[in-house]
């Protein structure tokens, strides 16, 4: 089966769904996004997302621990994820009655 849209995942997307269970460190965020989605986020295209995504308030870095540097969302990103969400679930809701409404009289 194709896929649609898989050169086209939002790593930020990825990243911050990773965060909403809590803070996480790079490697941590890799790990969950590739359990998750089934996309494995390189170095740049991971660090890239985190320096966009805190420079925009919707995630913010933590003190070190050891070399690592965990992440967490802002109460911005929070929203801003939610929202975001709520929207995919009403186009995927729709998307898929549509399909059935088709199939019906196909």
């Amino acid at each position: 089966m194709r896929s649609i849209g898989e050169r086209s995942t939002d790593p930020g997307l990825l990243v911050l769904t990773s965060l909403a269970e809590g803070p996480k460190h790079g490697y941590a965020i890799t790990l969950d996004v590739e359990g998750l989605a089934g996309v494995r986020l390189g170095p740049g295209t991971l660090y890239g997302a985190l320096s966009r995504l805190e420079g925009q308030g919707l995630i913010e870095a933590l003190p070190a621990e050891d070399r690592r540097r965990p992440y967490r969302l802002t109460g911005e990103g929070r929203t801003a994820l939610s929202e975001h969400l709520q929207m995919l679930e009403r186009v995927t809701h729709s998307g898929l009655v549509r399909l059935r409404a088709a199939g019906a009289t196909s």
